[in-house]
């Protein structure tokens, strides 16, 4: 029998990436419970039980927890039930990896670019204007630029201007998808994407995965959305030269003692700009690449802490490696144009493949992809993993794949837009 045969998990938030969580907990003997809005949210289809309190309600989550004495409670793959998901844990004297002061560093983009400043570790050159957009700011501002609300990802609420007639749309629109009714204008960078991944247990800090990722510029005025990320990054070893030691002053200072959390930034000219974090597990899940090469899982270590207050006796440094042991990575995105899935072909025979460990699928045939999903990760039909021996090898694999897999709508019309070049990406 596991040790964790029949405790209860109160799991926040009930999107796609969120359902490996849950299968894994299940796995563990665990009776989940996911709770979110939405009744036809996809991990609550994997949960042992499902609820639709709003992960945003927090006395609504409190009671739900204390009707079924839950012994722990996690956050999901959803940035915005980060505070939710502290204050639960608070009020019922639960363990969190989380707290208030690390909360209010990490929720909010322009506060979190001001305390990264404070150890060198540099924002994207931004503007200031409010919702008054008052033409002597307007005049200041130097296009194309990022309009973005302080407190979503995953691209929502995003919006690139490339001239002063496109501000008023891209501001209301920010402003809508921001609960704090707060936005921001950044310089529109135009350069290598990246991803520092870093994992926390008692208080060790270890750079888990350093990666270069690729976007879509195929929707114009829209948040690039990535299209993938090869693992590890052309620039690892300059950012563990330049960046790497403020960011872990900068996390010590803060308190992190545990859990999990990714930086993405962009490299230009010598330089690394962060521009968003988040401090849970993430969508494009490098942590199933970590298992698949180190052995160890995030999901059982934050499960574990969830109900215990411990994440385990792995001994963090030892056992992780940004350099991947000398192997080779990649996640492979594959994403939708606006319109009905009508056919899938490929993507089985990708799955078989050895070199891939992993194959996240979100949207399936018959499936509507919506308008309003363009831009953001909701046009993501699914992720591909794949760990290979060397370059040359994750270079053909990836070739291949994206040449395999075809998606047409019901009318018979191409809904894949195009993926990123393997041997540009990397530098074959």
């Amino acid at each position: 029998m596991s040790e964790f045969e029949g405790k209860k998990l109160l799991i926040l938030g009930g999107n796609p990436e969120t359902t490996p969580l849950v299968e894994i907990a299940n796995s563990m003997g665990i009776k989940t419970i996911v709770t979110s809005l939405r009744h036809t949210d996809p991990a609550k289809k994997a949960a042992w039980k499902a609820a639709d309190v709003d992960g945003m309600d927090v006395p609504g989550l409190i009671a739900l927890a204390r009707e079924e004495a839950v012994d722990g409670v996690l956050v999901g793959v959803a940035d915005i039930l980060v505070p939710s998901y502290c204050k639960v844990c608070d009020a019922l004297n639960l363990p969190c990896y989380a707290t208030k002061e690390i909360v209010d560093v990490f929720s909010f983009k322009d506060s979190f670019k001001a305390t990264c400043e404070r150890y060198g570790v540099h924002g994207i050159p931004e503007y200031y204007l409010d919702a008054d957009m008052k033409p002597e700011d307007v005049e200041k501002i130097k296009f194309p630029v990022m309009v973005k609300p302080v407190d979503n990802g995953g691209g929502v609420g995003m919006t690139v201007c490339y001239s002063k007639e496109d501000l008023p749309g891209a501001v209301k629109k920010a402003l809508d998808a921001s609960n704090k009714k707060r936005f921001i204008v950044e310089k529109y960078m135009e350069c290598d994407d990246m991803g520092m991944y870093y994992t926390f247990k008692d208080g060790a800090v270890s750079a888990s995965c350093i990666y270069d990722r690729y976007t879509t510029d195929e929707q114009k005025g829209l948040s690039r959305v990535c299209l993938g990320g090869t693992y590890p990054s052309k620039h690892i070893d300059e950012y563990f030269e330049r960046m790497h030691d403020g960011a872990v002053r900068l996390f010590k200072d803060i308190g992190i003692k545990n859990g999990v959390l990714m930086l993405s930034g962009f490299y230009e000219d010598g330089e690394f700009y962060v521009y968003d974090t988040g401090f849970r597990l993430q969508g494009e899940a490098p942590h199933l690449l970590m298992k698949a090469i180190h052995g160890f899982d995030q999901r059982e270590m934050l499960i574990r802490f969830a109900l215990t207050g411990s994440e385990g006796d792995l001994d963090l440094l030892k056992e992780d490696d940004a350099r991947l042991r000398g192997k080779y990575a990649a996640t492979l995105w594959f994403l939708l144009k606006a319109g009905t899935i009508g056919k899938i072909d490929g993507l089985d025979e990708v799955e078989k493949d050895p070199c891939v460990v992993a194959n996240i699928q979100r949207l399936y045939e018959n499936t509507e992809v919506l308008k309003e999903w363009i831009g953001n990760e909701k046009q993501v039909l699914t992720r591909v993993y794949i760990v290979c021996d060397s370059k040359k090898e994750l270079c053909d694999k990836l070739t291949e794949f994206q040449a395999k897999v075809k998606v047409t709508d019901t009318e018979g019309n191409d809904m894949l837009l195009r993926g990123f070049d393997p041997k540009k990406a990397l530098e074959m």
